[in-house]
């Protein structure tokens, strides 16, 4: 590729990724080219001496159709996914900061449908995440050798949340958990170990299908709320505190199980992505 292309670093509760400024649809990559830019030994800012973070959790691209914002979202393995909750808030805080689109409440399109979010020059974001819907389905995750039980919980992607009483228990997350029944998630799926806390609280972690373990998963503290209202008996509307590793999120679910969710969304270095594209 002979013109420079370069990318932003964000993320939203350390939930990160690499931000490619596409508006007219001009670049073709591929999964490779994804994961090689999302690797954590060799990805980007790898030959930066002030990258604090090599590679990514996913990539966002940012297309303009006929007016439209749009998000192209990959996994880390360059695998395409729906949408991602704490990504499409770190696409928000760039269009807005880089000067693309005015403070306030706007659309954004997703392979999961428009989003509306509501976008300050600082502070949280806010983003109207659509029906959060419980399949009726109990489902089982086990990793480590311990099974945990828990809901099959759809945001417009796919996701399975499971309860412990101790997430320090939990051990490692470097494999995918196996869960079952598997034919419930013909296209994988992400896994939320949860353990609730008082006053409508609740610690998370999360195994996302592409990306592995990561810090944070803005679908899947959607899920994680509802499924916490489920397991504690409560009732819609509701409002949860989330706690995955790399901050703290908030839920609201409405009567109609309509999720909002809020937190925050940071922009840190550019980098010439350039050699990853060639």
């Amino acid at each position: 590729m002979q013109n420079q292309v370069f990318a932003t670093y964000g993320h939203g509760t350390h939930n990160d990724f690499v931000i490619l400024f596409d508006p007219d649809d001009l670049l073709t990559i591929t999964p490779a080219q994804v994961a090689a830019m999302c690797h954590r030994k060799s990805g980007v800012g790898a030959d930066s001496s002030t990258a604090s973070v090599i590679g990514a959790d996913g990539m966002i691209r940012i297309i303009k159709h006929e007016g439209k914002w749009f998000m192209d979202y990959r996994n880390a393995d360059g695998s395409i996914a729906e949408m991602c909750g704490n990504g499409i808030r770190v696409m928000a805080r760039y269009l807005v900061t880089k000067g693309h689109q005015r403070e306030g409440i706007f659309a954004i399109d997703t392979r999961a449908g428009i989003k509306h979010l509501r976008v300050p020059t600082e502070d949280d974001i806010s983003v109207n995440m659509g029906k959060v819907y419980d399949e009726s389905e109990v489902v089982e995750a086990t990793v480590n050798g311990a099974t945990y039980a828990g809901f099959n919980i759809n945001v417009g992607n796919p996701h399975a949340v499971v309860f412990t009483h101790d997430l320090s228990t939990l051990g490692p997350l470097e494999v995918a958990p196996m869960v079952t029944p598997a034919d419930s998630y013909p296209e994988g799926v992400n896994v939320e170990f949860v353990e609730i806390l008082p006053g409508q609280e609740a610690k998370m972690r999360v195994h996302e299908r592409g990306s592995g373990e990561t810090q944070s998963c803005g679908t899947g503290t959607c899920a994680v709320a509802l499924a916490a209202t489920i397991k504690s008996g409560g009732a819609l509307p509701s409002r949860w505190v989330i706690y995955p590793p790399g901050g703290r999120l908030v839920v609201d679910i409405d009567g109609h199980s309509n999720a909002t969710l809020t937190g925050p969304a940071v922009l840190l270095e550019d980098y010439d992505v350039s050699a990853y594209l060639s």
